[in-house]
């Protein structure tokens, strides 16, 4: 038996494919797709929770000096004169920072490797490009649901079975198994 479905595509394709469902599902929390990809994301998609089930506490606070551009009043920049030229005046504050440990910032590389950048636009502002504004999906993933499982699978006694599928029936057009995967 073949240890991955081809999907009827190329394997670039196929890994593109795959990404994208996989970024998809931890965004939303819910697709909707065919029975055979939906088995494949699902592989994908319970072993980056896996991983960050498993560092999700692995960081270290650290507080840092950081200088900071001081604004007035209505958030612009102070300036100030110097030898003829406007420079920005900067403030130096103190900020509390979470550092990973090296296996944490591995995980979020490998978990980098898989998930495409996703980029949220409110729907009032469809095709607008001001307010869009970018989801760390690894943060989501060691913040929301490292925590979140790690709690469930210690409930449980068990690994895995983080997702669900849920087959809704044939599709009209080549009457493939269509299922809905969620995040349990």
């Amino acid at each position: 038996m073949a240890k991955y479905r081809k999907l009827g595509r190329t394997s670039s394709q196929r890994k593109a494919l795959l990404r994208s469902q996989v970024t998809s599902l931890l965004h939303k929390g819910k697709i909707r797709t065919t029975e055979a990809k939906a088995k494949e994301i699902r592989k994908i998609a319970e072993g980056l929770i896996a991983l960050a089930i498993k560092e999700y506490a692995n960081y270290d606070e650290v507080t840092v000096q950081a200088k900071v551009a001081k604004k007035d009043k209505d958030g612009k920049r102070i300036k100030e004169v110097v030898d003829g030229k406007k420079v920005t005046v900067y403030e130096t504050v103190e900020k509390t920072v979470k550092k990973d440990q090296p296996s944490r910032l591995h995980a979020r590389r490998q978990m980098l490797k898989v998930l495409y950048p996703v980029t949220e636009v409110p729907t009032e502002l469809a095709g607008k490009k001001a307010n869009t504004k970018k989801v760390d999906l690894t943060e989501k993933l060691f913040n929301e649901y490292g925590p979140k499982y790690a709690k469930r699978a210690e409930e449980l006694n068990t690994n895995g079975g983080y997702t669900r599928i849920v087959k809704i029936g044939q599709r009209k057009g080549d009457a493939a198994m269509e299922v809905i995967i969620e995040l349990v």
